[in-house]
């Protein structure tokens, strides 16, 4: 299906509730009294009548209605907002990721980067078909996102190439996929060596606990739970840890470009993968 486009009031609503706010009171003021005193100083007869009538509060019901929209729009950001919290602050696992709609989770996702310092565009907002869900900017680099609420499906090749090929299109630094599954080995392999990162289910679970807002129940638990210290291992203990499985990784060398990248140990039982 094809996104449908935003119009005035859903564009303000989703910008942060001040600018609705007061957007509001410029335009009522603008309405109001800014237009009509205006026309009255243009060297027009017809301007001036229509400035006198402006001054004089004819079309005050305007200036009303202008105001009454603008802080609508405001009170849907508030609620928008707190409909934002309230997704992320309730994720447990893998399993509250997947009962989201489509569009609860690209708000939960907008959320979560959110909180990590990104200003965030929602673009994917009025259609479930994909393409570019999200902007990011931080320190001045802008960052596409996308968002694949697939329960089973794993994402493909074919998706990573067409994020890919919209970098140069919007001036962007990077690309991030995110979905609750997995990705197939072939879009692993393309995003090697590629300004782009793969956010499977377990890694959007870590970055969104890691975001949550601590509770005093959460604080017990990290202080209370006991902690199981590993024997030392002098071989793998410098070693990154497999982003699928957990597992240490080993580094291996691309047999036809020669390049170094960090494979899982468990190969080929597990296919993790990460540049070197």
């Amino acid at each position: 299906m094809a996104k449908r486009k935003e119009g005035g009031i859903e564009l303000l609503a989703s910008m942060p509730w001040p600018i609705g706010f007061v957007l509001g009171i410029f335009a009522y003021v603008a309405i109001r009294y800014g237009i009509g005193w205006y026309m009255s100083t243009v060297n027009n007869p017809v301007w001036q009548a229509m400035g006198r009538q402006l001054s004089a509060g004819a079309y005050a019901p305007f200036a009303w209605i202008a105001l009454i929209l603008c802080w609508m729009a405001a009170l849907a950001s508030i609620m928008g907002s707190r409909r934002r919290r309230d997704l992320l602050e309730k994720q447990t696992g893998l399993d509250s990721l997947r009962a989201m709609s489509w569009r609860e989770f690209e708000m939960l996702v907008g959320e979560a980067f959110r909180r990590q310092g990104h200003t965030i565009q929602e673009t994917g907002l009025g259609g479930a078909d994909g393409g570019i869900d999200l902007i990011l900017r931080k320190d001045g680099k802008t960052m596409l996102v996308q968002c694949k609420q697939w329960k089973t499906q794993r994402v493909d090749v074919k998706i990573v190439r067409e994020m890919f090929g919209l970098l140069a299109h919007h001036g962007a630094a990077a690309v991030k996929i995110v979905a609750v599954g997995n990705y197939t080995v072939d879009a692993q392999r393309f995003a090697q060596g590629k300004p782009i990162e793969l956010i499977h289910g377990e890694a959007l679970l870590a970055m969104v606990r890691e975001v949550q807002t601590p509770t005093p129940a959460k604080v017990a638990m990290a202080t209370t739970r006991p902690v199981v210290t590993a024997a030392p291992d002098p071989v793998s203990s410098s070693n990154p840890i497999c982003p699928k499985c957990g597992a240490d990784m080993v580094q291996r060398s691309n047999r036809q470009t020669k390049d170094h990248f960090w494979g899982c140990s468990k190969y080929p039982a597990c296919r993790g993968t990460r540049a070197a």
